[in-house]
């Protein structure tokens, strides 16, 4: 046998500065940088020019007197050869990629920053995280994979899809937490309030996780469960008929195919199949959708989510113009 590499506590007391959580925060630092060099590698974008970077990863890197004090954006950015970047981190459980990329647009709207890369890095604690259930029906371990996610915002080319901050979809605190308030409030209300309706969204991605890997142990197809919800706003309102909600999610849903890693399924991994589906002409407007979990501090019961527009570039760059 062959000792590839270890990992060893850096103090004697500090539980956050344990073996297990350094190792945490190394995987996570390790798979956003990969995410983050694929995205300038893809984009032509040289490490350089980015002036900004968001890390929305689930760590919490620090120490006991400050857990989770983070700007593990800045070790990212280190170590992808962002000289010339500032960083900080955006955390919110799932939501965290819907703030970055809602932080970065802001940033580049207001004129402070050109280039902002969003990262967020994987989470080992979900590396098998379902591996009991799975063994129980005889079945290998599934969620075998760290992923991974970065995103560029920059300012308008006058050819990439836009980010229509005019459409962004908030929940908030005291707007209660049923399941359809929270959709309401997500995907329906910031459509009504500019004469836009359901069908208007050529396609949805909500929570991705693939159903492979929930529906062999009892647990939803959290994808479809979602698209039955907003099928059902749509047959409230009289977009559509109840015999139709199939029709309405076969066409603006997706199937769930991404690893059950918390914020990597949150919607986000369509986001590059949208921008090249509305740069064919085959999408108009595309909605992002996310909710996430802070009650899971015991700090609250609330929940939380966010919900994000993309849209066809109007083909000219104008003053004023969006992310």
């Amino acid at each position: 046998d062959a000792l590839i590499g270890c990992f060893q506590r850096h103090h004697d007391e500090d539980e956050s500065l344990a073996a297990l959580v350094l190792m945490e925060n190394l995987m996570t630092k390790a798979s956003a940088f990969l995410a983050l060099r694929h995205l300038l590698d893809g984009s032509k974008c040289d490490a350089s020019e980015i002036d900004f970077i968001i890390s929305c990863s689930e760590e919490a890197a620090g120490d006991r007197y400050q857990r989770g004090g983070g700007n593990l954006a800045r070790a990212i950015g280190e170590m992808a050869g962002c000289g010339n970047a500032t960083s900080c981190d955006v955390k919110s459980f799932c939501v965290g990629p819907h703030y970055g990329i809602l932080h970065a647009a802001a940033l580049v709207k207001a004129g402070l920053f050109r280039k902002v890369a969003v990262v967020a890095g994987g989470s080992l604690a979900k590396l098998g995280m379902k591996f009991q259930g799975h063994l129980e029906k005889e079945m290998p371990v599934l969620e075998d994979v760290i992923g991974g996610v970065a995103f560029l915002v920059t300012e308008d080319d006058g050819v990439s899809p836009v980010l229509r901050l005019d459409l962004l979809g908030k929940y908030p605190i005291g707007a209660g937490g049923s399941q359809q308030r929270i959709q309401e409030s997500l995907i329906l209300e910031p459509l009504k309030a500019h004469g836009l309706k359901l069908t208007d969204i050529d396609r949805y991605a909500t929570e991705l996780q693939n159903p492979e890997i929930t529906l062999p142990i009892g647990q939803d197809d959290i994808p479809l469960k979602n698209y039955r919800l907003i099928a059902a706003l749509a047959v409230q309102q009289k977009e559509i008929e109840k015999s139709q909600m199939n029709e309405f999610i076969e066409k603006r849903g997706l199937i769930g195919f991404a690893p059950t890693q918390g914020h990597i399924p949150a919607g986000v991994p369509y986001i590059a199949h949208g921008i090249r589906e509305i740069l064919e002409g085959k999408k108009m407007r595309i909605m992002i959708v996310a909710k996430g979990s802070p009650f899971l501090t015991r700090m609250t019961n609330l929940s939380d989510g966010l919900s994000l527009v993309l849209g066809e570039n109007p083909k000219r760059a104008e003053e004023g113009s969006d992310a």
